[in-house]
Formats: structure tokens, sequence, C-alpha cells
């Protein structure tokens, strides 16, 4: 997909979340994939900062799986949207359906992405959760979430777009939220991005595995690196 947006692609995204989030130490970088990996990937490079995914599935309306209704995070997690599941009439079945199924691909996805690989360790450390954008926002409240009951020092949520109607209601449930660029209209996240393509899941696996072979380079030339 390609538009006349405010980012070249996801990778510009990433460095120019980075201008913001300068001056954090002992970072752990969670990126939701498969959209936020390469967002994160640049992020977590120019800080220096450890990577990994944190999975969550969206669940998407019935005939419009784009439009999020609810999403189940890594954790098990569960965030619905509330203006949308009353408003469209979705009846509870379903929820429970497309809920089984996403977890089922979330499991899926999170022996794929990471393996046996043991998860970062995140306690009384700083986390910043990163994606590609928020319209809907229930894929990140369901991370908001999930993450945050994990003991952090700080949470961040950093995101290049988001739609202007959420901002208030995920700030509330962070430590800080970064965001570029707002808009009242948000249809779609890909308009502000020139270009913006579905990002594949060997591109994950690539930049995951280039994220922990630089860490562990670091890891083993300071006292202070850490997974």
């Amino acid at each position: 997909m390609e538009g006349r947006g405010s980012f070249r692609n996801r990778e510009d995204a990433g460095h120019r979340l980075t201008e913001k989030l300068v001056g954090y130490r002992d970072l752990v970088v969670l990126a939701l994939p498969r959209g936020g990996v390469p967002v994160g990937y640049e992020t977590s490079r120019s800080l220096r900062a450890s990577m990994n995914v944190f999975i969550v599935r969206k669940l998407g309306a019935p005939g419009q799986p784009e439009f999020g209704i609810g999403a189940v995070a890594q954790s098990g997690m569960r965030a619905l949207a509330k203006d949308a599941h009353p408003a469209l009439g979705i009846p509870d079945d379903y929820i429970e359906r497309a809920a089984e199924e996403e977890a089922a691909e979330k499991e899926w996805r999170l022996r794929l992405f990471c393996g046996d690989r043991p998860e970062p360790e995140v306690r009384g450390r700083t986390v910043i959760l990163v994606d590609d954008g928020l319209a809907t926002g229930v894929t990140a409240r369901a991370a908001v979430e999930a993450v945050g009951r994990r003991g952090l020092r700080r949470l961040v949520l950093a995101v290049p777009v988001c739609a202007a109607q959420k901002l208030k209601t995920l700030r509330s449930e962070v430590n800080e939220l970064v965001c570029l660029e707002t808009t009242s209209d948000l249809m779609a996240i890909g308009l502000l991005y020139e270009d913006f393509y579905q990002v594949p899941d060997e591109e994950v696996l690539v930049l995951l595995k280039r994220a922990r072979r630089e860490q562990d380079e670091r890891s083993a030339t300071s006292p202070e690196g850490r997974a």
C-alpha cells in the first residue's frame, strides 16, 4: 500500500521515534508483529536496547477482519473495544470463537518467532512497546494491560501515528505515550506512510535474528549488557 503520508516507511518511522525516546536506561523494546517489528528494530538499534516481539492477535468484526473489535495478547489477556462490540450487535459466541482461533494463532506465532528462547526479563526495567500505528487501539490495549502486570519500572507506548480519539484513553494506561502524528480521521494507518507493505513473517525472523545478534555482541563487550 502506498500513500502520501508523513513517513517514508516503517524504518523511517522507527528512526524518528528514537528522537523522542532518548534518555531512557535499562531498556527492553517489545514490538507488536508484524508491522511493529521494522519500527521496533530501528528504534532498539538506535537506543542500543534489546528487542523482542510481544504477540497480540486482533479480533476482527464479522465480514470486516481488519476492523478490530478486540484482541488477545501473548499472556492470554483479552481486551474488547467497548464502543464497537455493542454498536455492531456482535454476539458473544462470535467473540468466543474468534478469541479461540486467534489464541491458537498466537501460540503458533510465538513458537515461530521466539522458538525456545526465553522471554527477556522485564521486571524492574523500562519497556518501550512499539507498533507501526494505532487506529482502533485494541491491540495496544491488550498489550499494555498484559505487559503492565509484569512489575515494570516504566511502560512507554511508542507509535508513529495514532487516532486522536484514542490518545486520552491509552495515555492514562501507560507512564508515557509517544506519538509523532495524530489525526482525527484515521481511516487507515497506511495513509500516513509512503510505503506501507504487508510485512512477511520472513522479515520479522530476519530482524529478530539481527537484533539478538547485535544484543549478544553488546553484552559480550559491556559489563552492563543485559538480554
